[in-house]
């Protein structure tokens, strides 16, 4: 197999300014000093790499820079090598990545991930290199996915920035660019692809015309790629604080139809009398909004995945419930059933925790319960059964609902603010009286099988049931109320 050289262009020198930050960076990890400091005297290169040294330069003039977390660094040693000169210094060390050249250790706290100078091939039919040692940092360089991640400082007592690809030009124009050809690089690992994606919501990167059409081109070629890695790369985008720009470069160049097809399945023509929303659209707004929600509200972990992927995910039955009904209206009856069914497949395949994919589907089916509370028609019933069947979810349905508002109609959109207003109102109310967080029989299995006389079985969970629905219809019973109840249920079996 032939390997195209790798385009490199000229690198705008480093300003000292650059050449500042990057040094204080290393000099506020005591870990990294002391690292360079062992592989400098046993005569090895060390070279932080990655997004520590990129993020630094996106810091580059602001506050002074904070130590980084977890550290990658690329040497000219050995695996082998690596670990005499970590003995008696780490804490730990592991070489699960040792296949790959790379060993990790702990030390003082800090992770590291330390990985011999590489000039890998890849045969194009998985995503697994053949390893192959290099000698050069810039042979190195070459091999990573994006120019903004192809940049290295020196651990010596130099401090150099290595930027043979131009990285820094990039990062500052904001552009995202590959080190050798877009095609290539996506060739040899279609996931790079989902993870210039995710640096598109990350980082605020646009691509350069030449990764767009490399995507379009391979997008196919993301069927390569296992799912537990494509859900990683799909969850870091939606958590990022703006994500929209990187969904639609997700939809435009065609890796959404090959990994997530029911998203750019929401692009559904729309009818000649604009009878409803362009739903793709609508779906990423109501993303926008949701986040915004997460965001603002301090008693809550944000950023949250379960509420991001609802928000994105809530309309995906439409396609399929979509009928054409008389006078040019559009209906999409039971889309939330179908939806929720469509969530959970897909979430499935995507090897997302039965947690996450239960929780996820669960809103998607009760995302519209909430447009039968009319103007406030609902009874203390109905109340009682919404917070009962959403149970911990119930904080992220009302995020959900009050997102999947996007009309432009000011007036309609504080009416139905308001209405949700007071639905929430209702909520409080009633749990504070009820605890409805809580809603259980008025009484327990014992007490049923003590009052009917019968023994553990399929009849006393149909009495439980029985009970429950009563207290959700009724509110609390009193002892004797609720065994009346009981036994005239037994009585008319």
């Amino acid at each position: 197999m032939s390997v195209v050289p790798p385009r490199r262009p000229a690198a705008a020198p480093v300003s000292p300014a650059v050449q500042s930050t990057v040094r204080e960076l290393v000099d506020v990890s005591p870990v990294l000093v002391d690292l360079g400091r062992r592989f400098t005297a046993a005569g090895f290169e060390a070279h932080l790499v990655g997004g520590s040294v990129r993020d630094a330069l996106l810091a580059a003039g602001s506050d002074a820079p904070r130590p980084p977390g977890d550290l990658d660094v690329t040497t000219d040693a050995r695996p082998e090598q690596v670990l005499d000169l970590l003995r008696g210094w780490a804490s730990s060390t592991w070489n699960t990545g040792i296949a790959f050249g790379t060993v990790g250790a702990e030390v003082r706290g800090t992770r590291l991930e330390i990985t011999t100078f590489r000039a890998d091939r890849y045969d194009r039919e998985s995503r697994n290199p053949e390893v192959a040692w290099g000698t050069s940092l810039v042979d190195d360089l070459a091999r990573r996915d994006f120019t903004v991640n192809a940049m290295a400082v020196s651990l010596g007592p130099d401090r150099t920035v290595t930027d043979p690809f131009g990285g820094l030009g990039d990062l500052l124009a904001r552009r995202l660019r590959t080190p050798g050809t877009a095609g290539d690089s996506f060739a040899d690992d279609p996931l790079r692809m989902l993870r210039g994606v995710r640096f598109v919501a990350q980082l605020g990167l646009t691509p350069s015309d030449d990764v767009v059409a490399a995507m379009t081109a391979m997008s196919a070629e993301l069927a390569r790629i296992t799912p537990e890695r494509v859900q990683v790369e799909l969850s870091k985008t939606l958590l990022q604080h703006a994500p929209r720009a990187a969904l639609e470069l997700f939809v435009s160049t065609g890796l959404a139809d090959v990994v997530l097809p029911e998203l750019p399945a929401l692009r559904m023509e729309i009818d000649e009398h604009h009878q409803h929303k362009d739903v793709y659209s609508h779906s990423l707004t109501v993303l926008d909004q949701a986040i915004a929600l997460d965001e603002a509200d301090p008693d809550a972990p944000s950023p949250d995945l379960v509420l991001r992927l609802a928000a994105l995910l809530h309309d995906v039955g439409k396609p399929a419930t979509r009928r054409h009904e008389p006078r040019g209206r559009v209906s999409f009856h039971h889309h939330e059933v179908v939806g929720a069914k469509l969530v959970r497949r897909r979430l499935q395949a995507l090897r997302y925790s039965k947690e996450i994919t239960e929780d996820v589907a669960r809103l998607t089916f009760l995302h519209l319960r909430f447009h039968g509370y009319g103007a406030g028609e609902w009874t203390d019933s109905a109340v009682r059964r919404y917070v009962t069947d959403a149970g911990d979810l119930l904080p992220r349905l009302h995020k959900l609902v009050r997102s999947d508002c996007t009309t432009r109609n000011r007036r309609r959109a504080a009416a139905l603010s308001a209405t949700y207003d007071s639905l929430e109102r209702r909520i409080a109310e009633l749990s504070a009286a009820e605890d409805l967080a809580r809603v259980r029989p008025d009484l327990d299995g014992n007490a049923i099988m003590e009052i009917l006389g019968i023994p553990p079985g399929r009849e006393v969970g149909e009495a439980w049931k029985h009970l429950k629905d009563l207290r959700l219809e009724r509110g609390p019973l009193d002892r004797e109320e609720a065994e009346a109840e009981l036994r005239a249920w037994w009585a008319a079996r």
